[in-house]
């Protein structure tokens, strides 16, 4: 932990741009409106997107408790693990790794990377790598469930579509960043092509699940258990969507139709379209976005996917996105799932702070490629 003075350099420029940004934008939108468009929209956030997301966020925790419970989950484990070694070069204990933070948050998979019957699984160029996995799949079934929720026509396609964007943007990351930590590491190439095609892992015996009471009885707790944990997630995403998601609308949406700002619900003053139309040959070409705000979801999701989502209705309605754009949001979304926020507390909770820029850069890459992938791939199955 470092000591500052309580008065530094950074005060004043914090000080600098809080009153400079307020002040560009007041000017565009007079202040009164920008106050009152910040607070109706970050009301309607609350009302229609936040509390929606809980809703679905209660229902899924549920139901991955359910799986649990039952042992659901463990045989997922057991079909997805033969599929680690070659795909991702980890060991098949893995999978867990990806269906807990699947069902939940990035930093699920700590908990099982703090667990020695977990790790010992694991060689110490592999441990690192769990950072960029479990953040791959983070959120991914509220984020799935969520875009399907929308109700649109083909959208549980284009969502579908988006997971496997995602899955190829986590190889990709977990594989660069390997590549990293195996120099680190002084890795041998005949040390790592023998991990890479080793068969099966050992287990020390069949895994077995605790229970207690009778089936009706774990049917109930792990149905309340699963959606306290769905409200917990509701209420931990609130100030990511209110605070992060309301400044990017307002960078991302314009003035009303006449010209005269009200004060009202996301109204703006358009600034990320105008950055978007700069790359949007490029962004045309890799994603296949249609709108220069398209710019905005995988922009939002670096720092919180709770916060991009609240984007997307709002495209929607407008006719921004279309199902491409959903599946490359759900992709990148799924693949980012806010890592710049949480990457740096993960690699410092498995000490591997030397890792980090390594960790984000990975990441980085990651994240585009599957949001690449997903646009492809939605273009294939256009044409079949």
């Amino acid at each position: 932990m470092k000591q500052k003075k309580a008065i530094s350099l950074e005060t004043f420029v914090v000080l600098f741009v809080i009153i400079g940004g307020f002040t560009a934008l007041g000017s565009i939108m007079g202040v009164g409106n920008l106050f009152n468009t910040i607070m109706n929209t970050a009301h309607d956030l609350l009302l229609n997107t936040v509390f929606f997301i809980m809703a679905i966020s209660v229902v899924t925790g549920a139901l991955s408790n359910v799986m649990a419970e039952f042992g659901v989950i463990s045989l997922l484990n057991k079909l997805i693990s033969p599929l680690m070694r070659p795909v991702y070069g980890l060991p098949g204990a893995a999978s867990l790794g990806i269906l807990s933070t699947f069902v939940s948050d990035n930093p699920a998979i700590l908990t099982l990377a703090k667990t020695d019957s977990f790790t010992k699984y694991f060689k110490p160029y592999q441990i690192p790598a769990l950072c960029n996995l479990g953040t791959s799949f983070g959120m991914g079934m509220i984020l799935v469930t969520y875009m399907m929720g929308l109700g649109r026509e083909g959208i549980i396609g284009a969502a579908l579509i988006g997971v496997l964007g995602a899955c190829i943007g986590s190889v990709v990351s977990v594989r660069l960043m390997m590549s990293k930590t195996k120099k680190y590491y002084n890795v041998s190439k005949e040390e790592s092509k023998a991990d890479h095609s080793r068969k099966a892992d050992r287990t020390t015996g069949e895994e077995m699940r605790t229970v207690h009471g009778s089936a009706m009885e774990r049917v109930l707790n792990a149905i309340l258990e699963g959606g306290k944990t769905g409200v917990q997630l509701g209420l931990d995403i609130i100030p990511g969507v209110l605070c992060i998601c309301t400044f990017v609308m307002i960078l991302t949406f314009g003035a009303p139709a006449d010209g005269i700002y009200t004060g009202a619900a996301y109204e703006g003053i358009g600034l990320l379209p105008e950055l978007g139309d700069l790359i949007a040959p490029v962004t045309g070409i890799l994603f296949g976005f249609k709108d220069p705000s398209n710019i905005a979801f995988p922009i939002t999701s670096l720092g919180a996917t709770g916060a991009a989502m609240a984007l997307v209705p709002r495209m929607l309605e407008t006719g921004a996105a279309g199902m491409n754009e959903i599946a490359v949001f759900t992709a990148m979304g799924m693949c980012w799932s806010g890592y710049l926020s949480t990457h740096i507390s993960m690699m410092d909770a498995l000490d591997r702070r030397q890792f980090i820029k390594d960790a984000i850069i990975s990441h980085t890459i990651g994240g585009l490629v599957a949001g690449i992938a997903a646009h492809y791939i939605f273009l294939l199955f256009t044409l079949i």
